[in-house]
């Protein structure tokens, strides 16, 4: 994920013993303490050495997207579930699933030297060996290719990296970018080298990023070895994820698909990835300028940037198959709100076994979910529905959760309160990022849960960190604000599609940071490996659980759901903040590289028989009207005042008048939608938050806008802060409706 993320923890004792006096939003008194007993008996039946069972038989075979024990494990969840007394279920969808059939790579120097292109067993990994049921190393949804060309290293191969190449006057037009993995999503690779002209991309692991550098290599240590490959898909998810072939509708049988030659996810140029061991003669090939300074990474070499003069032969083919998925889907229903769903999911594939990613996060809500079921048994009932899902198809582009979003829509749209996700978990700091208006929930989750490690509240450890950042404003934040923040969510897991595409608050949350490797998307990523270095005694894991487990419980037990606005203004605003800021720079910055181009001081840097490649003069940046948006803050920030402690009042309200209020609070996350959506991606609607187009995984905050002057459409620009302006208008009535419903109280 390429994004700061809030990470939470604990230092003072007395903190976490005081904090069961604490109240908890969205219930009284007696609620508060009722819903504290429950939450120390869901507690109690949290069993790390049940999670490692189920981990042990969950990742015992690789279970790709596909593979009979993918299904095996759907089949074997889905019966726990039963078992546990959920009404359950298995959806299918049909997907595009593309599986090698041809992957050729030759480094054409002085001799011809055919790269490896596998990862070999290991003693002291007791699945690694699997190899008639594992994946080969590849990124699905590259395209069919066969190319030689020579090279040309692109260091992570974002845009800033092809500016830097321009400045040295290096074109990848006709040669093949050699990336390394990190910096952003592996997706973002390829589609910037297609866009300058390459005809074909490779990607490896350099051992700076989760090598030797960072600390031993496994199985002596956590981190990646010679010959170890990131996997991973490369679909274009910046536009839509899901199903490639049915882009905005469920892929049931019966759903009409796109043909294979116009799916527009796909790349444009093949794409491979490979380790360092088999990156390292193509590096020792290459000529031309010393790569600057942020170019270089680990490897015993002195990184060059090319072209060429070695070349390579890089050929792949594709079995473009449709293959089916298995959403598991467990429900207990609401006793008294049985029409609104609190929503909890964390996918069960895997690209070979798996079991950082993402069985370390499906056993936490498998615990999650006996837990609750225990309760049941015992007389407890929620009153909201309890929706559990285990998504299919996770790894190769958000395929199960989409299409069960999208196929669900209708019915999402009218009784989706919130959503609670997690991947990955390892040990370490808590990290949490969703919708703001969940923020202060969040801070009071983590005041009550206990960090394994120090024994105090997980909300204090992360505090505590801040404050000795060398990040001197999160340092002094962290002193100063009531809440820790939670960080905006871009895209790389199953919140994408109930957030970005319909608007339903979401959450999405992990233990990490002291879990550090290389094992990621390999076929390391194993039971033995997460054992020895991912969370040895589950006690991670555990405490996943009761984070999630009481966002779960919170939501779905309390009298006036846990939303409030004052974290959203504050963190809107840093954002509104932000782009003005942005075009500012931007006029400044294109003033000074315009003066440098008519002085001549580029062609110092370039090559002198290139310099007519390297930059030219950019157009001024224009003068910018953010007025309707900053006007429509200021609209956001009167209706924010007329809620402080909406939970509070509202349970003054009668039973009809609090319910009004209820949906009011769980639907405004909608409102920051906008049907037409993004420009160039409808598909995604959420006017706040969207995975970035040239980031993949990290996020852009207010991207309309965001975008539009990053890539200098400034009429676009104007309208998007025309269109973003009006969601926060809306969103103000909307909270104005809810003051104007209440019982007198703070208005500050």
């Amino acid at each position: 994920m390429n994004r700061s993320p809030w990470i939470i923890g604990g230092l003072v004792a007395s903190l976490a013993l005081s904090s069961v006096s604490e109240p908890i939003s969205g219930f009284d008194a007696a609620g508060a303490s009722a819903q504290q007993a429950l939450e120390a008996k869901f507690d109690a039946l949290i069993s790390a050495d049940e999670q490692k069972a189920w981990m042990e038989h969950l990742t015992a075979r690789p279970h790709h997207l596909g593979s009979a024990f993918d299904r095996e494990n759907a089949e074997y969840i889905a019966g726990l579930f039963r078992s546990w007394g959920y009404d359950t279920s298995i959806e299918t969808y049909e997907v595009l699933f593309p599986t090698p059939k041809v992957r050729e790579l030759e480094v054409i120097g002085e001799r011809t030297l055919p790269a490896k292109l596998e990862e070999p067993t290991l003693a002291a990994d007791s699945t690694s060996g699997q190899h008639d049921e594992q994946l080969p190393t590849y990124n699905a949804y590259s395209i069919d290719g066969d190319v030689t060309a020579e090279v040309v290293y692109v260091n992570y191969g974002v845009p800033k990296d092809y500016e830097e190449l321009a400045r040295r006057g290096i074109s990848v037009k006709g040669k093949i970018a050699l990336a390394r993995y990190a910096g952003s999503w592996r997706g973002i690779k390829p589609k910037v080298a297609a866009e300058h002209g390459a005809i074909g991309t490779l990607i490896y692991s350099d051992p700076a990023d989760d090598g030797y550098v960072q600390g031993d290599v496994y199985p002596e240590g956590p981190f990646r070895r010679e010959d170890g490959v990131q996997r991973g898909s490369v679909m274009d998810m910046p536009l839509y994820p899901g199903d490639p072939q049915t882009p905005g509708r469920g892929s049931t049988k019966r759903a009409k698909r796109v043909k294979l030659k116009d799916v527009e996810t796909l790349t444009k140029v093949p794409v491979m990835p490979i380790s360092y061991g088999d990156a390292l003669p193509i590096l020792r090939g290459l000529s031309g300028p010393v790569a600057p300074d942020s170019f270089k990474g680990g490897l015993p070499v002195t990184y060059h940037l090319g072209p060429g003069p070695v070349k390579v032969h890089l050929k792949l083919a594709f079995n473009w198959d449709v293959v089916t998925l298995y959403d598991v889907i467990a429900k207990m229903k609401g006793s008294e709100y049985p029409d609104q769903w609190i929503m909890r999911g964390n996918h069960h594939d895997a690209w070979v076994n798996g079991a950082a990613d993402p069985i370390s996060g499906m056993v936490a809500l498998m615990s999650e979910a006996k837990a609750m079921g225990e309760m049941a048994r015992q007389g407890w009932k929620p009153k909201r529905t309890i929706v559990f899902a285990a998504w299919d198809g996770e790894e190769q582009g958000l395929l199960g959760s989409t299409e069960w979003v999208e196929d669900h829509a209708s019915e999402l749209r009218e009784k989706a309160v919130a959503y609670v996700n997690t991947d990955g978990n390892g040990r370490g700091f808590l990290r949490v990022g969703g919708s703001h208006t969940l923020e202060n929930m969040v801070n009071e989750i983590a005041r009550d849960v206990t960090d394994p490690q120090t024994k105090v509240s997980v909300a204090e450890r992360g505090r505590a960190a801040l404050r000795l950042s060398r990040d001197k404003d999160a340092a002094r934040e962290a002193l100063a604000r009531k809440n820790l923040r939670i960080y905006p969510l871009g895209s790389g897991s199953d919140y994408s599609p109930f957030l970005q595409h319909l608007g339903i608050a979401s959450l999405n949350v992990g233990y990490g940071g002291e879990n550090q490797g290389g094992s990621y998307h390999s076929i390391y990523d194993s039971f033995d490996h997460f054992t020895r270095f991912g969370d040895p005694g589950f006690a991670y894991g555990v405490a996943l659980s009761q984070t999630t487990g009481r966002a779960v419980l919170r939501f779905a037990n309390a009298e006036v759901v846990p939303f409030e606005f004052d974290g959203l203004l504050d963190n809107l605003q840093t954002y509104v903040d932000e782009v003005v800021k942005l075009a500012d720079s931007m006029r400044e910055e294109t003033d000074v590289l315009n003066r440098q181009v008519e002085d001549g001081v580029y062609a110092l840097a370039l090559d002198p028989t290139k310099a007519d490649k390297g930059p030219v003069k950019k157009g001024e940046v224009p003068h910018i009207n953010f007025a309707p948006l900053l006007n429509a803050m200021e609209s956001l920030k009167d209706a924010v005042a007329t809620v402080r402690q909406v939970d509070r009042r509202a349970l003054a309200l009668s039973a009809q008048e609090r319910e009004a209020v209820n949906r009011l609070l769980y639907t405004s996350e909608r409102l920051m939608t906008l049907d037409k959506g993004l420009p160039r991606r409808p598909w995604y609607r959420h006017h706040i938050y969207a995975p970035g187009f040239y980031t993949g995984y990290g996020v852009k905050t207010l991207p309309g806008v965001r975008e539009a002057i990053e890539e200098r459409h400034w009429q676009e620009a104007d309208e998007k802060i025309a269109d973003t302006a009006g969601v926060i208008r809306t969103l103000a009535a909307s909270i104005q409706k809810i003051g104007s419903t209440l019982p007198a109280g703070e208005k500050l």
